[in-house]
């Protein structure tokens, strides 16, 4: 279910561009353009501007990292690299690692 308005602290995926499949949070909101961070490639101190229309965004919300931005508390870059490891960097489903040798 795609959500109709961002709201800071809200999951979205990109659909357009060079980063196109990346996951980001929402750090800041003008209008119809938002302000991304993903902790690692895209740091809070310098977040990625994006167009509304080029996201799909998710119903998941990261509450706690949220909550700081709009108290004006310090978030780290890892603490958003953690909330969306699981987005950006899924576990592979076998747990067997293959080799070359045979």
């Amino acid at each position: 279910m795609k959500l109709k308005t961002p709201v800071i602290g809200g999951i979205c995926k990109s659909t357009q561009g060079r980063d196109e499949g990346r996951y980001y949070i929402i750090c800041a909101i003008e209008n119809d353009v938002v302000y991304l961070t993903d902790g690692n490639f895209k740091k809070l101190q310098s977040p990625k501007k994006k167009n509304v229309k080029h996201l799909y965004l998710l119903p998941e919300k990261s509450e706690s990292i949220g909550a700081k931005i709009l108290d004006g508390r310090q978030v780290f870059d890892t603490e958003i690299y953690s909330a969306l490891k699981s987005y950006n960097y899924p576990k592979p489903d076998s747990g067997e690692i293959k080799s070359n040798k045979e």
